[in-house]
Parts: C-alpha cells; structure tokens; sequence
C-alpha cells in the first residue's frame, strides 16, 4: 500500500515561488510562537559600475 505524502504548508509554496523568480536577493522568513507569520523579499538589482576615470 502507497502511503500518503503530507502536503507541504502554503507558506512553503510562497517562499518557493519567491525563490524562483529571485535573482540576485534575500528571503525571510518571519516566525511567531513557533508559526510563520510573514515572508518577506529584498531584490537587489545590480548594474554595471562605470569607471570614474572616464
């Protein structure tokens, strides 16, 4: 007999889809007696430095 597999919390699937479309960054994860109660996403955008000589 197969047994069942638990089904991963929603919270979970939020911070996989963060991830994912995440390239360069943080994700938190915020917890509150023992619960996650907030995820939180910093994106950092990196550009190229132009050289102050030029």
């Amino acid at each position: 007999m197969r047994q069942h597999e638990p089904e991963s919390p929603d919270w979970l699937e939020l911070v996989r889809e963060k991830v994912q479309t995440l390239r360069f960054g943080v994700v938190q994860i915020i917890v509150h007696d023992s619960k996650v109660t907030q995820i939180e996403r910093t994106e950092k955008t990196r550009v190229n430095a132009v050289d102050a000589h030029e």
